[in-house]
Formats: C-alpha cells, structure tokens, sequence
C-alpha cells in the first residue's frame, strides 16, 4: 500500500471508569491542528463498557469521527482486548497518522498496537508537525538524555504513530455547536494466552492537586538543600494558591514524591505562574516547564540556565528571598 491508500488524523481517547483523562482531548486538538495542514479528518477512537456519554465530548473538543468500540471485555484497561480493539480500527479505517497519550495506558498500548501494523512509533513527543512542503509527518523528542532533541519520521509505513506527554498539547476550546459522525464499531474479541483477569482495582487517595492542573507551581531543585528548604516553598505555594512541583534531583533526593516531579523524565506543566527555586535549569528540566505563562527563577548562580527562559530572574540566596516574598504577598492580601 502508499500514502495515498491512507487517509485521516487518529487519536486514541483514553478513558478510566467512564471518564476522560485530559491528554485525550490534547491529542484531539493537536490532531486538528495538524488536520488543517493536511486537509484530512479528525478520528477518535473510544474504547470501553458503557462509554457512549463520552462521545458528545470528544466532538465537542474537535473530533470529525467518533468510533465507538463497546464491549464488557473493555470494562477494565487490560492489554489483550484494548489492542485487539485498538488494532482492528486501524485496520478498517487506515489513518494516516495515529496518536496515543504517553500515560501508563498508553505505553503499554501503543507499541503492541504498532508492532501488531507493523508500523514504527515515537515515544514521548514533544512536538509533532507536518512539513507544508512535501506533507511529511515529524515527530521530535527528546535523546540521548535530553542533550538534543531529534526530530523522526517514518515515510515507509503506515499509519505513522507517535506517544505524546500530557501537557505538551493544547485542547482546543470546547465548541457543543459542533457535529460529527458517530460509528459503532463491532468487533469479536478472541480470548488468547495474553489474557489476564483484574481481580481487584486500589485507588490511592492523595490530597493534593495534581501539579499538571495547578495554575501556581513552586518548584525546587538541589539549591533548596533538604526537607527544610521545601518547607519554606510550601510557605510561598500556600500565599499564593499554588502547588509544590521539583526538579529530578530533589526526588533523587528522596525530598520530595516521584508525582511533583516536572522534566524530561517527569511531568510536563504549562501553569500561569511557574516559580524555579535553586534550579539551575537543565534540559531535561526546561523540556517540562518552559511553555508556562510567566516564569520567575531564584538561584545564586547568575550564569544558570534556568534565566534564559525566566521571565524575572532574580540572583541570590532562596533561603532569604522566599520568605521575604511570602511575608510581602500575605501582607498584600491582608492589606
């Protein structure tokens, strides 16, 4: 088969329990944007037990084409039947490029997806275009340790398919004026020795927001020098509404949880107001923060990295600079 015996921009919903996770309508936007290039159609393929109510949705968010795949096997996310599903929509509608978000879910099914199509995938994009010259697809991520960002594509086989981190995309701004088709798509499932059964789901139970929906992030880095320093960010996070996030060091550190981590190897954070407290600013680290709205950066090098991107940078020891901000913000609100 050619290019030209594939047609149409496809996203992967993923869905836990009747709801949406976010990069599922990132996906979507970032798929119109390229569909606009392109002049192809938006897919969304929605898989699931009584997912039906999330289609008005997915249309609202920009999908041209919602195919439905319901069946009681899709109940819980399990490997085998999700690519079975996943893989016979591919098969039957043929899309030029194919997107999944780069969650837990979406690792795992992406890449059995490709090597079931035989096709190539690129994890963990970052950015994703289409050349207007000669309508190449290019999907960029991070390599060799976040040191550069190589740029892929992949002209001999179809679909193209790329993992993208959530956050990284846009969601367009949700239009119910919108109309799209709906196609239920029947398929019978074949119970194999990949099958395995869910005997028991845990949620844990956390308090905090998610540092990917936080419009205020403090985050710190090795310069805060412990538990301590952390405690005077959670002061300034507290002052102004905001979330504790950290750099990879501090977790390394054991100073803070895996889940406030923000770079290459953590989460990607687009916040209005982005503090970066004893960051030196790495690569790794800018690859997660750097599209936040306002970026303000306090470290004792002048030379660090981290106040190329700043917005405000200011030079000097955090361990006196934030508590003199925090003590001038709540004098503000008090006032």
């Amino acid at each position: 088969m050619t290019i030209e015996d594939y047609q149409g921009i496809f996203t992967f919903a993923q869905q836990v329990r009747g709801e949406l996770t976010p990069v599922s309508l990132e996906l979507i936007g970032k798929a119109r944007d390229l569909a606009q290039i392109s002049d192809t159609e938006v897919g969304v393929i929605l898989a699931g037990n009584n997912v039906a109510h999330l289609v008005k949705d997915l249309i609202a968010y920009g999908a041209d084409r919602v195919i439905l795949i319901e069946d009681a096997v899709l109940d819980e996310y399990r490997t085998e039947p999700y690519t079975q599903a996943v893989t016979a929509v591919i098969e039957a509608y043929k899309p030029e490029i194919m997107l999944f978000g780069a969650t837990a879910i979406g690792r795992d099914l992406a890449p059995r997806v490709a090597g079931r199509l035989h096709t190539g995938l690129t994890a963990d994009c970052t950015s994703l275009e289409i050349d207007p010259e000669n309508n190449q697809f290019r999907m960029t991520r991070p390599a060799f340790g976040g040191n550069l960002m190589a740029t892929i594509i992949c002209p001999d086989h179809y679909p193209a398919m790329a993992t993208v981190r959530p956050g990284v995309m846009v969601k367009e701004l949700r239009d119910d004026s919108r109309k799209g088709e709906i196609v239920r798509f029947d398929y019978q499932f074949e119970e194999n020795q990949n099958y395995f059964e869910v005997e028991e789901v845990i949620k844990k139970i956390t308090q905090k927001i998610d540092i990917q929906d936080a419009k205020v992030l403090v985050a710190g880095g090795r310069g805060v020098g412990g538990e301590a320093g952390f405690e005077l960010l959670q002061g300034l996070a507290d002052a102004l509404g905001g979330e504790i996030a950290s750099s990879r060091a501090a977790v390394d550190a054991g100073w803070q949880p895996k889940e406030r981590q923000v770079g290459q190897t953590g989460k990607t954070v687009r916040p209005s107001l982005y503090f970066a407290c004893g960051i030196s600013g790495a690569i790794q680290h800018l690859a997660g923060m750097e599209e936040s709205d306002y970026i303000v950066a306090i470290d004792k090098n002048p030379d660090a990295p981290i106040f190329n991107v700043a917005d405000l940078g200011i030079v000097g020891d955090l361990h006196r600079i934030v508590p003199l901000l925090t003590e001038r913000i709540l004098a503000e609100r008090a006032g």
